[in-house]
């Protein structure tokens, strides 16, 4: 029987993104691909510098109020 299963690797070990109902200690073959990396459509330097001072610039005019709340790493990762 041939399965696919999504997993991420974390701390030595590849954890299921999803439960794969397995048997314990069943055997496994592992295909790891890599990531996959678009390249830019964009390739003209001006324009590329033109973009990122766009960005800039919108992220300004939209700055974070001083009485928002502080995430903590926990409250980020759901570990309360």
């Amino acid at each position: 029987m041939s399965k696919s299963v999504k997993a991420v690797y974390r701390r030595g070990a590849f954890i299921p993104k999803a439960p794969c109902h397995l048997p314990e200690d069943s055997e496994v073959e592992l295909i790891v691909q890599g990531p996959v990396v678009t390249p830019p459509e964009i390739v003209d330097p001006e324009e590329r510098a033109n973009i990122l001072s766009n960005l800039v610039a919108r992220m300004q005019q939209n700055v974070l109020p001083q009485v928002a709340p502080r995430f903590t790493r926990e409250s980020l990762h759901g570990r309360s």
